[in-house]
């Protein structure tokens, strides 16, 4: 079994925390998946005999709590996996591309939705950004993660130069158009800006800025909730 720490991004591995999550990376993504770590207060035998037969003899599986005092301050948490960080590289299709997001939780519940709606390419602007790798963005994602493409690219250029092709649509309020009165079309590039900031006025004059529409009541959409109604509108025939 592979040395638990605290997590760092220089790390070479990283950990997925919970058996819904170790679970998905088991069926998904088993390569990537270098351990398994089971707490001794965890009671559920059909779970633990499910881990077991996936993990076989090819994934080591331990019964120890240390690891869990240094990954884990919730007391619900019973099952760790230890996976490997891999690179990724998104593929042609449709994208949602984050600029600069700063949140792990965020990232990881909007890594769930596209996982949803079937967009499995993630492009992420700025590598200061929150990073994917991190074990909150991968509970926060449930295991999507495991399903999903993930790449960070240094800038916007270097997005758009790869992916001439896409059809991208900023969400932002200057110079936009109603998403619920918009066609998307394919491959589409669902655009979202940082939490707190958005997109860059800039933007305004790339592709065809598109806002949600709502009530006076609120002033804007948090960034999760918002990129899911951009999905279903995006993917709305495979919603329905």
């Amino acid at each position: 079994m592979i040395k638990v720490t605290s997590y760092k991004s220089s790390n070479l591995h990283t950990y997925g925390l919970g058996a819904t999550v170790t679970m998905e990376y088991l069926l998904k993504d088993r390569d990537a998946v270098c351990g398994v770590i089971l707490h001794p207060a965890f009671r559920s035998e059909e779970t633990i005999e499910k881990i077991r037969n996936i993990c076989g003899d090819g994934i080591p599986v331990s019964t120890e709590e240390k690891p869990f005092n240094i990954l884990s301050k919730k007391d619900n948490c019973y099952v760790i996996c230890v996976i490997e960080k891999k690179e990724t590289h998104i593929l042609d299709g449709n994208h949602m591309v984050l600029v600069r997001p700063s949140n792990c939780g965020n990232l990881g519940t909007i890594a769930r939705s596209c996982l949803g709606f079937g967009v499995k390419d993630i492009a992420i602007v700025d590598r200061t950004s929150a990073d994917p790798f991190d074990p909150r963005t991968i509970r926060a994602s449930m295991g999507a993660l495991a399903s999903v493409r993930v790449e960070v690219f240094e800038d916007f250029e270097a997005y758009t130069k790869r992916f001439p092709s896409n059809n991208l649509y900023p969400f932002m309020l200057d110079g936009s158009s109603s998403l619920q009165k918009t066609s998307i079309a394919k491959p589409f590039s669902l655009i979202m800006g940082n939490e707190a900031t958005g997109l860059d006025p800039s933007f305004k004059d790339i592709g065809k800025p598109v806002r949600i529409d709502h009530s006076s009541e609120i002033d804007s959409l948090n960034i999760t909730i918002a990129a899911s109604i951009g999905l279903y509108e995006a993917c709305r025939e495979h919603a329905e």
